[in-house]
């Protein structure tokens, strides 16, 4: 980086000295003074001071008046930035009650002025379902075998009684032997739900201090996630904090399998996805079979969530399975735009100009996160 240096020369100026001349003593007269009259001095009235204008004090500029219903509103905001947190503290239990109190205080008016960085008025107030119809699987009662269901998670009540409970719910009937547990590895999802509805959801750490509390020997992590991804990243690095408190540990591969070097890369979870996908979206969309659809011009976009990880080529590999399997009128999108030949424009594109002459409808189906 380049400096610019002034230098400030001060230069004082020495005043001239100025010399006091002393006049030479006058010689003594010999002549009488002379009286002189005395002057008539004729006082002058003593000049009265002139008062000084009183200083004006300074004009201060006027502060808007506080909307106290605004005011309410930026504190309960605030409160719910605070949770909005991929960590969890020693106080998040404390605030999350703390946020939804703040928020119960509120009146109607108040409540439709929250806005904050993450905060908004959906956050206590959108309506997702009943939460009591959700079990967390939080239980302490576990036996020497446990089969950790590990999601990212979800805010929305009856899609996490449905889709994620289903989950958890077929495992147990398949495999009773085991005992069930969850885990979220979304904080923010966690007290989310935990603020809103008083469900507590155990984190990774917290699930699996439970089980190592209640004796579990053999650990078995199932994972709900959709590719190797960050949050898959996340629950392998915690969990090789516990690798000495069980007797045996194993971690299900996600979702669409191992993510392999590039898009050309499938194997069979990705089949078995595909497969099952489009068959979903198909009776979803209310067609006999996908040739039914695509004789009737409709293509079917399956939409997942995109991602800057190196596992996005996971979405690119499902395009080529797609094509593999013969579903020409299949289309992979990411509402993130990444990889960037799955953002939406793109695929609307390819769906216009490729495949599909005469087209009708775009019927939209969303892959699980």
């Amino acid at each position: 980086m380049k400096r610019n240096i002034a230098l400030l020369l001060v230069l004082a100026l020495l005043g001239g000295m100025i010399a006091a001349c002393t006049a030479p003593a006058a010689e003594p007269s010999t002549q009488q003074p002379t009286e002189k009259p005395v002057e008539q001095v004729t006082e002058k009235p003593a000049e009265q001071p002139t008062e000084k204008p009183a200083e004006q004090p300074a004009q201060t500029p006027t502060e808007a008046p506080v909307d106290p219903d605004q005011a309410a509103a930026d504190r309960v905001a605030a409160l719910i930035d605070a949770i909005y947190v991929q960590q969890r503290t020693d106080t998040t239990d404390l605030d999350c009650a703390a946020a939804k109190a703040a928020w119960d205080a509120l009146t109607d008016t108040q409540k439709a002025l929250v806005q904050g960085e993450e905060a908004d008025p959906d956050f206590f107030g959108r309506d997702t379902g009943d939460a009591s119809k959700d079990d967390p699987r939080n239980r302490d009662e576990h036996g020497a075998n446990e089969l950790l269901v590990v999601s990212f998670g979800t805010s929305f009540n009856d899609s996490r009684a449905m889709d994620i409970g289903g989950i958890e719910a077929a495992l147990e009937a398949e495999f009773p032997e085991w005992s069930v547990r969850r885990a979220f590895t979304a904080q923010i999802i966690i007290n989310h739900v935990q603020a809103r509805d008083g469900e507590f959801i155990d984190n990774m750490d917290q699930a699996l201090e439970r089980a190592v509390k209640n004796g579990v020997k053999n650990l078995v992590i199932q994972p709900t996630h959709l590719m190797h991804g960050a949050e898959y990243d996340e629950l392998v690095g915690v969990l090789k904090q516990y690798e000495d408190k069980f007797e045996a540990i194993a971690v299900a591969e996600p979702l669409l399998g191992k993510v392999g070097a590039d898009a050309s890369v499938l194997n069979r979870d990705k089949q078995t996805v595909a497969e099952a996908l489009v068959a979903a979206a198909v009776q979803s969309a209310g067609f006999s079979s996908l040739h039914a659809a695509d004789k009737n011009g409709t293509a079917i976009v399956l939409m997942g969530h995109g991602t800057s990880h190196d596992a996005k080529v996971t979405y690119s590999q499902m395009q080529n399975q797609m094509k593999q399997l013969g579903y020409k009128n299949v289309f992979i999108g990411t509402v993130e735009g990444e990889p960037e030949e799955t953002a939406c424009e793109a695929v609307i594109s390819r769906v216009l100009v490729q495949h599909v002459p005469g087209l009708r409808q775009v019927h939209r189906h969303r892959l699980p996160d």
